[in-house]
């Protein structure tokens, strides 16, 4: 990556590095003070980005933020698989103590809500507004309100 890409980045707030730094330190240290201190400094670290992702959130990987964490909310119960693409004003949300279960290679569009106990495949694509309460199965695409699955 470019120097003049490092600072438009860094100046869009967009630079999470930091962010996922700190966050896989949590993730490798045991309970006790200084995974309650990474903890407190993670929550920090995404307020200020002006978002919102778990404590105990399992990410298989680093998902892509294209904006940053600009209004992303994922629940501390979500599992989320590797190489998603998460869009701006996400919620990944939890409905008594189950969240839902994505799956990899994901796309999330734009303010899409995402609650309950449910799984959602492989290879899927949430369309921007859509509001998923439902399982979905691999290789579809989820879109409109109500919610239309297309295979």
């Amino acid at each position: 990556m470019s120097i003049r890409r490092k600072i438009i980045d860094y100046s869009r707030g967009i630079n999470l590095n930091h962010f996922w730094r700190l966050y896989r330190w949590q993730k490798k240290i045991d309970k006790g003070i200084c995974h309650d201190i990474l903890t407190f400094m993670l929550s920090r670290c995404a307020y200020r980005h002006g978002g919102y992702i778990g404590p105990d959130t399992v990410m298989k990987g680093i998902p892509e933020l294209p904006h940053g964490l600009q209004g992303i909310f994922i629940s501390r119960y979500a599992e989320i698989g590797e190489n998603c693409r998460i869009y701006q004003n996400v919620t990944i949300g939890e409905v008594n103590r189950k969240a839902p279960k994505i799956g990899d290679n994901c796309l999330i569009g734009a303010g899409a809500v995402i609650v309950g106990d449910i799984r959602i495949g492989n290879q899927v694509k949430i369309g921007a507004g859509a509001v998923v309460s439902m399982d979905v199965p691999d290789n579809c695409t989820v879109v409109s309100q109500p919610v239309r699955i297309l295979e």
